[in-house]
């Protein structure tokens, strides 16, 4: 049992998962599960109470119970007592607090972070303004290799998405050449296929293949099919670069994607045995989202912040090249407004890069939520403030075949103007030999390529 007392009035929270959805800031998702704090006094009072929780605490109270879990069973398993140890004497509110200091090194943070379990880093958030978050993330840096270096310090990568809504090569071919004009792709040039077809998928990684060999750029080529589809496109020689799969907190949920830990680390095997990398090993590309769980009736009535965070350690448990938290695709009924989705881009970024998961952010809105791209800026401008991996580039900022609204290749680069972030090293190496930047070291594409204007199917 917690408890605070805000005045003339006790809270009682029964549990460790009632205390931290209490705790929560507002959005919908949790509402929606009638799990939410009922007003503004009881929410502070669970931030009062999880303020003083010792952080040992969360390492003998399960949100979800041990032994019906494997992501749960993941957590406790593979907690790092070694890494907890600098930080296992304080509570929230201290972790808080020393997080802020200018004690913690960029190293200190580094080598805490498999101490850190995922409740932990969604209390601290539960517990911090919007500036303690940007200023906690952007003292974190996770780096990530395969072709190319994702995620030092002072720069921004893009993944470039060129969806098409039939999968068509041209459209698709013009709009990675669009991309690469603007500097997009250093994370990875991603295609959400539009079937499930494995067929497609395979035509798909051969023209991404064919592109990234014939231009010789130094990046990676996915297509973002179901997990069980790359395995078999992998015992079949196609040429995958990076696997792609969907995950969340709860085993339940990952069920509703059609996957487990065991199948995870099937593909990251087959991956890594093709030694397609030049730079580094990292073969997988997560993608999450704050309400998954509870979309699939699979969240045990927990938080959906906290269970997003739950889904950032099955990411660290496979070293990944890319996590992507897909903040504002779900819809309204998970993150109501701008406000909540801003707030949970925020709280996603800081609680990936204090576990020590790459973090990058698709920052967008569907339709009909309250939001607008007036919102998506200022949540892209925070982010990258605060030291976020990569962001979406996407033709447009609309996309066609998802529905959905993003952030564009001019977006991205308007970020890297704005605070001087530069592509990852080896891609902007090759954005200067393709003659794309200025003597400033800005990507200003004057024409295209000679070479470019090949790729384009006749």
């Amino acid at each position: 049992m917690y408890s605070a007392t805000i005045g003339t009035s006790r809270y009682a929270f029964p549990d460790l998962k009632t205390l931290l959805a209490k705790a929560s800031p507002a959005r919908s998702g949790d509402a929606l599960a009638g799990i939410a704090a009922a007003s503004g006094e009881e929410r502070v009072a669970a931030q009062f109470a999880l303020a003083d929780l010792p952080l040992g605490r969360f390492l003998n109270e399960c949100v979800i119970p041990y032994e019906t879990d494997e992501v749960t069973r993941l957590i406790v398993d593979t907690h790092d007592a070694a890494a907890f140890s600098p930080i296992a004497h304080m509570t929230v509110g201290e972790l808080r607090d020393w997080l802020l200091s200018d004690v913690p090194t960029v190293d200190a943070l580094a080598r805490i972070a498999p101490g850190v379990t995922p409740e932990m880093a969604a209390a601290v958030s539960k517990i911090s303004r919007v500036q303690d978050l940007l200023l906690i993330a952007a003292k974190c840096c996770v780096v990530t290799r395969f072709r190319n270096t994702i995620g030092l310090p002072g720069r921004l990568s893009v993944r470039l998405q060129p969806n098409h809504p039939t999968d068509d090569a041209r459209g698709i071919a013009a709009s990675i050449l669009d991309g690469l004009l603007l500097g997009a792709g250093d994370a990875v040039i991603g295609i959400n296929p539009a079937t499930d077809s494995p067929e497609r998928a395979h035509a798909l990684l051969e023209m991404l293949d064919e592109i990234r060999l014939k231009l010789d750029i130094p990046t990676q080529g996915c297509v973002l099919a179901h997990v069980t589809t790359t395995l078999a496109l992998l015992a079949k020689g196609a040429p995958v670069d990076i696997v792609f799969q969907s995950i969340a907190g709860t085993a339940a949920a990952n069920r509703s994607f059609g996957i487990d830990l065991a199948l995870l680390d099937e593909a990251r095997t087959a991956a890594l045995s093709l030694r397609r990398g030049t730079v580094g090993d990292n073969v997988m590309y997560f993608e999450t989202g704050q309400g998954s769980a509870l979309s699939a009736n699979a969240h045990h009535g927990a938080d959906q912040q906290t269970l997003e965070a739950r889904a950032y350690a099955v990411a660290r448990r496979f070293k990944p090249l890319l996590v992507n938290t897909v903040v504002g695709f779900i819809g309204p009924e998970y993150l109501f407004d701008a406000k909540q989705i801003i707030r949970a881009g925020i709280e996603d970024h800081f609680c990936g890069k204090l576990m020590g998961v790459p973090m990058g952010v698709d920052v967008c809105h569907t339709n009909h939520a309250e939001a607008d791209q007036d919102d998506m800026d200022t949540l892209l401008t925070l982010l990258v403030s605060s030291g976020v991996n990569f962001v979406m580039g996407v033709p447009g900022a609309d996309d066609v075949m998802l529905g959905y609204q993003s952030t564009s290749f001019h977006d991205a680069l308007a970020m890297r103007d704005l605070f001087n972030r530069r592509p990852a090293p080896e891609f902007e190496a090759w954005l200067q030999r393709q003659g794309l930047m200025d003597g400033a070291n800005r990507i200003r594409p004057l024409a295209m390529p000679g070479q470019f204007c090949a790729l384009l199917p006749a």
